[in-house]
């Protein structure tokens, strides 16, 4: 520490890429206290952090917190019973008592120290102005001028969190404003304060990168291809973009999840994947889903969207870990289904999606850090595996990630390759394993990247068939083989997940 940017990339002082792969752990709500502190001790919830592969903490908080003396004074116990919490109350004098005579500001600090002792970065996101659950357009929190945002007490929040941890190594950096929206956004108003914000970050806190977002909820930079910011600094501005399923409503159930996913990723590049065209580091600090794994909507999107952070090897943090809430919208101890841990902050709710995250947690490609020439691996989305050659049986089959096989895919002859040998992947037939040859002629060896999401691997046989990639569903279950393509268009209640492979590039050792 502390962290540069390079062209799009994150570097060390070495020069060596550092990808952050976060977790978002909110403080911003009513309670300004660092949620779940009332189910399990601080020091037990960081290491469950650190087991669980992220390596930072997008951590939130309130312009009133460092701006309201009054409350930031407030012991943590006073104001939860200010709020009618008493069970929280209770729970913390489990599982954290000191906290409970600590003030609220004083408790910030402390969960950063101990996130710091445990080697986890951290990352300050002003997420909102008054304590409380974000966001909607009428919440008075939206834009710079707004009921509850005085642009000049957001500047003087800035500065003091700047100030308070300029020299608390772990705190890499401070995102400017979260989801700034509603019906008095503007470009105009956006340059001004978002250069004036982040000039005064860097003036407290030079260490620190500055992450900078967009508009209408985080979903929009595209202002940005006509008008970059101007700024004093340079190698600590980040850009920051956010994305859900519901950021287009119900439409990744409604339709097509090919058609869909290809819009998505048309829609992402053009609003913000195009920075990292131009040598901007972009950062995807809110995307998430119900991890139950029961919501049609979610699923897809995901799908779609960790092909995306996978070809990219964007830096990213989930939304996100806590498992309940002390005080939601007027509902205690709330459960949060996007949630890391379970209701209990134990357990990981969902180990299948835990190894999606994984696979996305450690870098593949950027500066300092890898020697190996560059190289495919194919990643499946929905299962976080990547395709490896089981010598043993002679197959095909998915396996973690950071043990892949390298490939080669040539975009021109359409072959793939194993590295380092003349073998390509072809297609044998009908639900039969794809095979490992010594000749890249024929049709059955040529492979296209087809439909709109750009995910189904397609080959022809002799015959003329055209199949797919896919998993099997047999007692072979996990074996890469061939079947006809399905859900290419316009049908709803197909889902393609199994057939959907990224190739993405890396350097990794």
């Amino acid at each position: 520490m502390p962290l540069y940017t390079n062209s799009r990339w994150l570097v060390n002082n070495e020069g060596k890429r550092v990808k952050v792969a976060c977790v978002n752990w909110p403080s911003h709500l009513e309670t300004v206290l660092a949620e779940g502190l009332n189910k399990r001790p601080l020091d037990d919830i960081s290491k469950k952090i650190v087991e669980t592969g992220f390596n930072c903490v997008r951590f939130t908080w309130p312009v009133a917190l460092p701006t309201n003396d009054s409350l930031a004074s407030t012991t943590v116990e006073k104001w939860f019973k200010t709020l009618g919490l008493d069970e929280s109350i209770a729970g913390i004098q489990v599982h954290n008592p000191s906290f409970l005579n600590l003030t609220l500001i004083q408790a910030f600090r402390t969960v950063i120290a101990n996130l710091g002792d445990n080697n986890v970065m951290v990352i300050l996101d002003n997420h909102i102005s008054k304590p409380g659950w974000c966001c909607s357009n009428t919440d008075g929190n939206g834009f710079f001028g707004d009921q509850y945002f005085d642009p000049q007490l957001w500047l003087k929040g800035l500065t003091k969190m700047a100030t308070m941890f300029k020299d608390t190594e772990q705190v890499v950096g401070m995102s400017l404003r979260n989801e700034l929206r509603g019906p008095n956004q503007n470009k105009t108003v956006w340059y001004r304060y978002m250069q004036e914000g982040a000039e005064t970050v860097h003036l407290a806190n030079p260490n620190v990168l500055v992450i900078i977002s967009g508009l209408s909820y985080d979903n929009d930079l595209s202002f940005l291809k006509e008008q970059q910011v101007n700024l004093s600094f340079t190698k600590k501005a980040v850009f920051e973009i956010h994305r859900y399923g519901v950021s287009i409503g119900n439409g990744w159930e409604t339709g097509s999840p090919n058609e869909v996913c290809g819009s998505f990723m048309k829609n992402f590049m053009g609003n913000a994947g195009f920075l990292l065209e131009q040598g901007y580091p972009l950062f995807l600090s809110e995307f998430g889903g119900d991890q139950r794994g029961t919501n049609v909507n979610d699923n897809r999107f995901l799908n779609c969207m960790f092909g995306v952070i996978a070809e990219l090897d964007l830096d990213w943090a989930l939304w996100t870990l806590q498992g309940s809430y002390y005080l939601r919208e007027g509902d205690r101890d709330l459960e949060e289904v996007y949630g890391v841990l379970d209701r209990n902050w134990r357990e990981v709710r969902n180990t299948s999606f835990m190894v999606r995250i994984n696979a996305v947690q450690v870098p593949y490609q950027g500066p300092g850090l890898f020697s190996t020439a560059p190289y495919n691996i194919i990643f499946h989305p929905s299962s976080g595996f990547c395709i490896l050659n089981n010598s043993t049986f002679k197959q095909l089959r998915l396996g973690p990630c950071q043990v892949s096989d390298a490939w080669v895919y040539d975009s021109r002859q359409k072959t793939i390759v194993m590295k380092g040998t003349n073998l390509c992947l072809q297609a044998v037939g009908m639900g039969m394993p794809i095979g490992l040859v010594a000749s890249c002629t024929s049709s059955a060896s040529k492979w296209d990247m087809i439909s709109d999401s750009k995910m189904h691997l397609s080959s022809k046989l002799a015959n003329g068939d055209i199949m797919c990639m896919d998993i099997s569903s047999s007692v072979l279950n996990g074996t890469i083989v061939a079947n006809t393509c399905r859900c290419l268009k316009e049908d709803s209640k197909c889902d393609p997940a199994s057939q959907w492979f990224k190739i993405i590039n890396s350097s990794r050792n």
